[in-house]
């Protein structure tokens, strides 16, 4: 079976909503009206809506790294997963954790990079060299 995901969260400007996702992680924009705007992230529907953005707080211990729990994301293969942190680190986004890989040599080896939007929603882009291996053990 193979779907799309929708997820619909809050975020408290939707013009800075509509500039970080539309022209800096290059997602199209979809339908809106004045409280909400879609947009396509990576093959995948979220909704943004305004309102309270989410608490999160880093408190996801992955390896040696504590990450910001709840959060989003996305996976890439790796080689569109490098055209995206190279554009991100181009562009000098904050990142929570920079580009970087884990796992390495492991089953599961990916690259990942956290960032925040500019609500504080925080997001992860992970990259494999081999979809297959998203689920490895």
């Amino acid at each position: 079976m193979k779907s799309v995901f929708h997820l619909a969260y809050n975020v408290d400007n939707l013009d800075e909503a509509r500039d970080f996702y539309g022209q800096t992680l290059g997602c199209a924009e979809g339908r809106s009206a004045p409280t909400w705007v879609d947009f396509n992230f990576f093959g995948h529907e979220i909704s943004l809506h305004l309102g309270t953005p989410f608490v999160a707080q880093n408190t996801g211990r992955v390896g040696e790294h504590l990450v910001p729990m709840p959060h989003l994301g996305v996976i890439l293969p790796l080689d569109d997963w490098r055209v995206l942190a190279d554009r991100l680190v181009a562009l000098h986004v904050d990142f929570v954790l920079p580009p970087t890989v884990r796992f390495k040599g492991e089953p599961g080896e990916q690259w990942t990079m956290f960032f925040r939007d500019p609500s504080g929603n925080p997001i992860e882009i992970k990259g494999f060299a081999s979809m297959d291996a998203v689920f490895a053990k």
